[in-house]
């Protein structure tokens, strides 16, 4: 795939969401959620994992039960950046893309505050984990509206090809690519069971992690 077909439906994706001011709305809440003394709170007495949960619930209560607008919208609310620096490629030019996000000191108290420790083999550092709660809920956002093929998984790797080729980051991230998968998997299951949480996926794939660690 060109990378500036990528670019072209990212770009496109972004800008075409038919009620950008209740997602903004639904952003800012979450994000607000997020950056609470409250929710600090909860992380320290259930830990992240059960932290996340609450995310979830929350972005749901606030959706009314959509469940289509709170992935899409914990997708924007978690990631850890206001906008996104794109080297296109021959043009050598750097653009800032802008994302959909909370006011700055909301924005940075909630990065402050994103669960971190999500998986078994999250790095043990300040940083963790705090990009992949982004890529789970956005690779879920789109399973969940995929009703004639399998659009998660291929967006999954658009947007990693989109990273590696616009600059984004400097090589393609495995571990990227396999919360994607479990994104895809939430988003599936959710269509038939909308109390799932994103806790139940995560103990998979931690099952998982030890059954090819022992």
């Amino acid at each position: 795939m060109k990378p500036l077909f990528i670019l072209y439906i990212f770009l496109l994706f972004q800008n075409t969401f038919p009620q950008q001011s209740e997602l903004s709305k639904t952003v800012n809440y979450i994000s607000s959620y997020i950056a609470s003394e409250h929710f600090v709170n909860l992380r320290n007495d259930v830990g992240d994992v059960s932290a996340t949960d609450s995310i979830f619930i929350q972005a749901t209560k606030f959706t009314n039960g959509n469940i289509s607008d709170a992935l899409l919208a914990l997708m924007l609310a978690t990631v850890p950046y206001r906008e996104v620096p794109i080297q296109i490629p021959l043009l050598n030019t750097i653009i800032n893309y802008p994302l959909t996000a909370a006011d700055e000191t909301t924005f940075l108290k909630k990065n402050d505050n994103l669960p971190r420790f999500l998986f078994l083999d999250s790095p043990q550092n300040d940083y963790g984990d705090k990009d992949k709660l982004a890529h789970f809920f956005g690779s879920a956002f789109l399973s969940y509206e995929s009703h004639i093929f399998d659009l998660g998984k291929l967006i999954g790797y658009f947007v990693e090809a989109f990273e590696e080729s616009f600059k984004v980051q400097s090589s393609v991230d495995i571990r990227d690519l396999d919360v994607n998968d479990y994104g895809r998997l939430f988003g599936n299951l959710l269509q038939e069971n909308n109390d799932l949480l994103p806790s139940q996926i995560f103990l998979i794939r931690s099952i998982r992690f030890l059954r090819v660690t022992i």
